[in-house]
C-alpha cells in the first residue's frame, strides 16, 4: 500500500512538472477567474486563442518532431511569409544543419485546428531564402528564412499580414513591456497543439545580443516549447495603436526547463528582408551602383 501511495504522488508530481503550455480560454473566460485556479490549468503555454490569429502560418514538415515537425511564421506581405531558419530543417542544430539545403515545407493559412489543415487552406510555396549567414556561430545565430509563395494570398478578415516595425517601434521593446506570440507548440503531453495558442510574454533587457529580443516565462510559468518557433512576437505601440511584428521565435526549447525564450529582432534584418522581397542580385546591386554614379557624373 505504501509503493502505491509513493507511485500516486510521483505520477501527480510529473503531471504538475510537465504543465506550463495550456492555452484553454480567452481573456474574456478567464475574466474573473483567480490566480490559484488559472494555475491549475497550466501547461506551458497560456490561452486559446478566441478565433485565428490572422496573420498567423503554420509551416509544416511532419506531425513527428523526429521528423522536423511543425513552426510557425508571419505574413507580411500577399507572397511572402517570414520564419525561423530551423523550421526548414529536420534536425535544428548548427551541426545538423550545416551544408545542407533548407527543405520547402507546406504552409498554411487562416487554422486554428492543426487537424483542420488541408487543401483548403495551403498556399502552396514557391521559393525558400534561408539568411546567408544561418547559424554561422551558434543555433540561433541569423536564425531566420522568407518562404515566398507562388501566388500573391487574397486578404480577408481572418486572413492578412502583419506589418514590419517602423522607426521609432523599438521603444516597446524595452524591459518591462509584453509581447504576444502564438503557435500550436508542444503542451503537457509531449506533442503539439491541435488548437492555435497565445501567451503575452514579458520582456527583459538583453546587452549581450542587439539582433536578438528575450522574454521570460510568465508569473504561472507558462513559457513557449518545440513547435512555436517561427511564431512573430506582436507587439502594440501605444501611440500610435500599430501592432507590428518585433521578433520571430528562434529558441523555442525553453519549455519548463529555461526561463528565457529567444527572438530574432526584426529591425536588425530589414535589409535583408526588402532585399530578398525586391528580387535584389549582385548583379542587380552593382549595375544598379553603376547607374547611380553615371547619372551623378553628368
Amino acid at each position: 500500500m505504501k509503493r502505491f501511495f509513493v507511485a500516486v504522488f510521483l505520477f501527480g508530481s510529473m503531471i504538475c512538472l510537465l504543465e506550463a503550455h495550456v492555452l484553454d480560454g480567452t481573456k474574456e473566460l478567464t475574466a474573473g477567474i483567480t490566480d490559484a485556479a488559472l494555475r491549475t490549468r497550466r501547461m506551458v503555454g497560456g490561452l486559446l486563442t478566441p478565433g485565428n490569429v490572422p496573420w498567423q502560418a503554420l509551416v509544416y514538415l511532419s506531425d513527428s518532431k523526429l521528423d522536423g515537425g511543425i513552426g510557425g511564421g508571419a505574413l507580411i506581405a500577399p507572397q511572402w511569409i517570414l520564419t525561423a531558419g530551423r523550421n526548414l530543417f529536420v534536425r535544428k542544430t548548427q551541426k545538423d544543419s550545416r551544408g545542407k539545403e533548407p527543405l520547402i515545407p507546406k504552409v498554411y493559412l487562416g487554422v486554428v485546428q492543426r487537424s483542420k489543415a488541408d487543401a483548403s487552406n495551403e498556399v502552396a510555396v514557391e521559393k525558400v531564402f534561408l539568411h546567408p549567414a544561418y547559424q554561422n556561430a551558434s543555433d540561433i545565430d541569423n536564425d531566420l528564412a522568407l518562404i515566398q509563395l507562388k501566388e500573391p494570398v487574397s486578404f480577408s478578415d481572418t486572413v492578412f499580414p502583419i506589418p514590419l516595425p517602423e522607426k521609432d517601434d523599438n521603444l516597446e521593446e524595452r524591459e518591462g513591456q509584453k509581447g504576444v506570440i502564438a503557435g500550436w507548440g508542444w503542451g503537457p503531453f509531449l506533442y503539439f497543439s491541435d488548437r492555435l495558442k497565445f501567451l503575452s510574454l514579458p520582456i527583459i533587457q538583453s546587452t549581450a545580443n542587439h539582433d536578438k529580443i528575450r522574454t521570460t516565462r510568465t508569473k504561472f510559468q507558462e513559457n513557449v516549447c518545440y513547435g512555436d518557433a517561427g511564431g512573430a512576437l506582436t507587439l502594440l505601440n501605444p501611440a500610435t495603436k500599430k501592432v507590428y511584428a518585433a521578433g520571430i521565435l528562434s529558441y523555442d526549447e525553453a519549455c519548463t526547463r529555461d526561463q528565457d525564450a529567444i527572438f530574432i529582432k526584426i529591425s536588425s534584418y530589414l535589409p535583408w528582408i526588402h532585399s530578398v522581397m525586391r528580387g535584389d542580385s549582385e548583379h542587380f546591386s552593382s549595375l544598379r551602383t553603376s547607374i547611380m554614379t553615371n547619372l551623378i557624373a553628368k
